[in-house]
């Protein structure tokens, strides 16, 4: 992990891959815990023997599973120290290129592209490429942007 003492140190390293994270396995007890907090029970994410003859062959997390977990994934790459508080600020660009098969391994490439004081703080945006383990295409790509409060 790649640790930042202050949000100010940020900017030596726009414009860099900061790291990746660990791999993570998506099974489908998480991929049925979130179709139960979402209320989504497309037969492609929870019927495991309808899925098998759909399109890809197995279940798939939903995409916004895969969006759920740049949190965590992008907290294994990078902190930063001597902030009060971090907080989800949103995001300016989301694309899902390949689905997220049941047993699938992903992990999150993080690209740091701006880091800008604000009032009270710093906005930082980072690309995000969620990579499936053996596929070429990643799962996801995403420009998520944070505010660091000092």
């Amino acid at each position: 992990m790649k640790a930042f003492d202050t949000p100010a140190d940020l900017v030596a390293a726009v414009g860099t891959e900061i790291g990746h994270s660990d791999w993570l396995t998506v099974d489908q007890h998480r991929i049925d815990l979130f179709a139960e907090a979402t209320g989504d029970h497309q037969w492609i994410h929870t019927d495991a023997e309808r899925a098998a003859a759909g399109p890809f062959g197995a279940t798939v997390a939903h995409g916004f599973l895969t969006l759920s977990l740049l949190p965590v994934l992008s907290g294994q790459v990078y902190r930063v120290d001597n902030i009060r508080m971090a907080v989800n600020y949103g995001l300016n660009k989301v694309r899902f290129i390949s689905p997220v098969r049941v047993g699938s391994r992903v992990r999150a490439r993080v690209a740091l592209t701006a880091a800008e004081e604000t009032a009270g703080g710093w906005q930082i945006t980072s690309e995000v490429t969620i990579e499936l383990d053996g596929v070429d295409k990643p799962a996801c790509v995403a420009e998520a942007v944070a505010r660091l409060y000092v």
